[in-house]
């Protein structure tokens, strides 16, 4: 999975657009501290090791994501997201990063999450998270890793005003790929369907090389001419 997240298409431009969002607020400075809330196997903390920001930690529920990412020398404790209060007691941070978790829970408790990382955010820091959009996009993907639940900016609008932050950037992307990933996952769970008793797997993989090329660029060619998609697979926000 390390090295899904530091080649697969899709990882490298979340991770670009978390970093490009830390240089853009803090741009004179490598020495702020970033937590990485929900880090997976820690390739975000990877991403941002090369990218010069040596105060970088992070955290997971996940034994097997813990011990992936201490193999390979990120700094990831065990920890759960609901917990998030008693990670390392009175730490601040300048940035903190949640991307990809929000899904796993309920409204409230979502709101006590983010109402703890405002907390734990330092005068001027940033909050950045990541989360998939759009329940039509739901798909076998969902099933396998029990995700419940898709947003929209309506209601990443109403977490941060319900939990004391001001929502400074909010935008869908993956926007030239949606249709076809709509595509995909209605025939996968199509074929599911017919057969529900058989495992369902996450579609989140390395495609050949010259695939993972081509969909690079369609993102990067997004990122130049769409800078207000009116939909994508997923919605990026930044709070302070």
């Amino acid at each position: 999975m390390f090295q899904v997240e530091r080649k697969l298409w899709w990882y490298r431009i979340l991770h670009q657009k978390v970093i490009r969002q830390i240089q853009a607020h803090f741009p004179d400075s490598q020495s702020i501290h970033i937590l990485d809330a929900g880090c997976g196997t820690g390739g975000l903390l990877d991403a941002l090791r090369q990218a010069g920001y040596p105060n970088s930690a992070g955290f997971d529920a996940s034994t097997d994501a813990v011990s992936f990412s201490r193999e390979r020398k990120v700094a990831v404790e065990q920890h759960d997201l609901r917990d998030v209060a008693t990670f390392q007691p009175g730490k601040t941070f300048d940035v903190i990063v949640c991307n990809d978790v929000l899904y796993f829970f309920n409204d409230e408790q979502i709101r006590q999450i983010l109402r703890v990382f405002r907390q734990r955010l330092r005068p001027g820091g940033v909050f950045i998270s990541n989360n998939n959009a759009f329940s039509a996009l739901r798909g076998t993907h969902d099933i396998a890793l029990t995700i419940s639940r898709r947003f929209v900016k309506a209601e990443l609008v109403d977490f941060a005003r319900q939990t004391g932050f001001s929502l400074k950037h909010t935008v869908y992307w993956n926007f030239l790929l949606t249709i076809p990933i709509w595509c995909v996952r209605k025939v996968q769970l199509l074929i599911w369907q017919m057969n529900p008793s058989q495992p369902v797997h996450s579609d989140v993989s390395l495609p050949p090389a010259w695939l993972n090329a081509l969909f690079l660029r369609i993102l990067r060619l997004e990122q130049r001419f769409f800078q207000a998609p009116p939909f994508g697979s997923s919605l990026f926000t930044v709070m302070h």
